[in-house]
């Protein structure tokens, strides 16, 4: 019985050790990206991403919790507007402040998560013209945390993250494009 309860101990301890290995050779930074090219101009979506108030109208993370608490500090809109959220498990808590306007072209957020993990991120909005439309980019870039690393042994976190980011923009198109 010793021995059967060393040989577990043994294997149990190598798959520790392969997972601890596989998650320090994943790269130490986040970066998930997604693009939509908009058959309207960068006026008419950049407000729509410019004011927190309207991210209601097509982000994704907005109708995975309904009672997710919600509040606004700072400026209105632009530079120093500042968006926090508190909901369940599916969407955590954390902030967002808009660090950067160059409008119609670009908004730069720092995204901080509390929970259910403590992650902090940049996330990038560009809008660039595009014939006769614009070509619009979502990224968000950041540290990844040992315990980052360590989930990322068992799950994407692009393919996770990115199918967000396109249902996201696919909102901000159909808005945008009637």
């Amino acid at each position: 019985m010793f021995e059967v309860i060393v040989i577990i101990a043994v294997i149990l301890a190598i798959a520790i050790a392969v997972v601890l290995i596989l998650a320090a050779t994943k790269p130490s930074t986040l970066r998930v990206q997604r693009s939509v090219n908009i058959k309207a101009p960068a006026e008419t979506i950049f407000p729509l991403i410019n004011d927190f108030h309207q991210w209601g109208s097509w982000s994704p993370y907005e109708n995975k919790d309904p009672a997710m608490k919600r509040t606004f500090s700072g400026a209105e809109r632009g530079k120093g507007a500042v968006y926090a959220w508190d909901g369940d498990k599916n969407v955590g808590s954390g902030r967002m402040e808009i660090l950067e306007v160059s409008a119609p072209q670009k908004i730069v957020i720092k995204l901080d998560f509390f929970t259910p993990f403590e992650g902090h991120n940049t996330a990038e909005f560009t809008m660039l013209p595009q014939g006769d439309g614009t070509h619009v980019t979502w990224l968000m870039h950041g540290p990844a945390r040992f315990v980052t690393r360590l989930i990322q042994v068992f799950m994407n976190l692009d393919n996770m993250i990115g199918k967000d980011f396109e249902a996201g923009l696919a909102s901000l198109k159909k808005l945008t494009e009637k």
